[in-house]
């Protein structure tokens, strides 16, 4: 935990580039336009020192710490920091004693808890009643959706604002004042700063990492030291795209694959695939989403899909990556360009909702198993048809659904794939089914 005024901490002999180029005023923050350009209310709020508690909700290294020491420092108030990943109650009963000692001296305190979402419930709990007496002005930090990862206690006594990622234009306007302020003696070829910035991937502090890294790993011929496009490709295997196996970049871009298969686009389905493997994500993890898709959104329009996939399921787990990620890539093609029908996932959807609504009905008699002579005698198995004996293998009026419940139509068949010939088929038995209704015995 760590308190006190915005800047007033001695800086270290050796401090990180990111650290030195930490913004002093709104004025210098890199991007966020749409909270605190001219006459955004949250720049009205910090500029004025009119506190409220606030959630900061964005991905990493786009100036959420920095932001909530901008609102202590812009109202004259304590700060004080406490980390969700390092902290317990006891940190946030201290940090509530200093918050009451300062209002004793008529000073207000921004409370800041980076990471909000590692927090318990009764953590999370703990901030409520300070925040409702006003002890402090709450000020929580999150990469995490908050609808999922926030109390709903506490987020309904918060206001949220989204961060967006920084803009390739402003990530470059930061790194060439970061080389104008700390490096004036280096030189930069036209290009560097733009691969830079797409390296950095919207990450601030990303960025000017990778800056400073640059500078340490470029050659130097005399007094002069150039970054060069060149020196891209070294600093490059420092970074990889954003991705987290729990969070939100996670959930974005199994949904961006999903919906590019079923949208049938094979190439958009395998950028989002090769995005999530270069991440990190574990390619098992993606066959069985592949192999939930050959259900949900291919069904029997094309059967071979489910079978295909979990082939290339088996040949992933045999092999191992990356050896058998390209199975996956065969899957993920396939399932693309496939052709798409969701009848049995909707008709599914249908039958358990009849089915949880309907309640325990009996099977009829005439569908029971007959084992026994007492079975038989109560009637087990009278009247059943069965089907191979009829003609063209159908026994036409025959029930199957309880007594006294309708017969329902669950699964409508698509005209495409495999299921136009299916859907003939239906259209076929159902009309024989009319044609005899009272003919055959149930």
């Amino acid at each position: 935990m760590t308190e006190g005024d915005l800047f007033e901490v001695v800086r270290p002999a050796h401090e990180p580039l990111a650290s030195r180029m930490r913004p002093q005023s709104l004025e210098q923050l890199v991007g966020q336009n749409h909270l605190l350009g001219p006459g955004k209310p949250l720049r009205h709020a910090i500029e004025s020192g009119k506190l409220h508690s606030f959630l900061l909700w964005g991905p990493p290294g786009v100036g959420k710490t920095t932001l909530a020491r901008m609102v202590a420092r812009y109202s004259d108030a304590l700060f004080i920091q406490v980390s969700a990943v390092f902290s317990g109650i006891k940190d946030i009963r201290e940090a509530v004693d200093q918050a009451r000692a300062a209002s004793a001296r008529q000073r207000a305190t921004v409370l800041f808890v980076d990471e909000i979402h590692r927090f318990n419930k009764s953590q999370q709990d703990a901030f409520l009643p300070h925040i409702e007496d006003g002890t402090v002005f709450f000020v929580g930090a999150t990469t995490e959706n908050p609808s999922f990862e926030i109390n709903n206690a506490l987020l309904s006594r918060l206001r949220v604002y989204k961060l967006e990622p920084v803009t390739g234009a402003e990530l470059r306007g930061l790194l060439k004042r970061a080389l104008a302020d700390c490096y004036p003696e280096i030189e930069v070829d036209a290009d560097f700063l733009s691969g830079l910035s797409r390296l950095a991937d919207g990450d601030v502090r990303q960025g000017l990492n990778l800056l400073e890294m640059s500078v340490s790993l470029a050659p130097r011929e005399g007094s002069i030291c150039r970054l060069q496009q060149d020196l891209l490709h070294e600093v490059a295997s420092a970074t990889s795209p954003r991705f987290d196996k729990r969070g939100d970049a996670f959930f974005d871009q199994i949904s961006a694959l999903h919906k590019a298969i079923r949208g049938s686009d094979p190439d958009a389905a395998l950028y989002w695939l090769a995005r999530m493997l270069i991440a990190g994500c574990d390619p098992l993890y993606v066959g069985r989403r592949c192999i939930r898709i050959a259900s949900e959104d291919i069904g029997l329009a094309d059967p071979r899909a489910l079978h295909l996939v979990i082939d290339a399921v088996s040949a992933l787990e045999r092999l191992g990556s990356p050896e058998g990620e390209l199975a996956l890539a065969q899957a993920v093609t396939y399932l693309a360009c496939a052709a798409k029908s969701n009848a049995v996932y909707r008709a599914f959807d249908s039958a358990m909702e009849a089915a949880r609504s309907t309640g325990s009905l009996d099977v009829p008699l005439h569908l029971r198993n007959a084992p026994t002579r007492l079975m038989r005698e109560q009637g087990h198995g009278k009247g059943y048809h069965y089907a191979h004996d009829a003609e063209d293998g159908f026994s036409a009026g025959q029930q199957y659904f309880p007594d006294g419940l309708a017969p329902m139509v669950f699964y409508e068949p698509t005209e495409r794939g495999l299921e136009q010939h299916i859907s003939d088929k239906l259209t076929h038995w159902r009309a024989l089914n009319q044609k005899s209704e009272g003919k055959v015995p149930s």
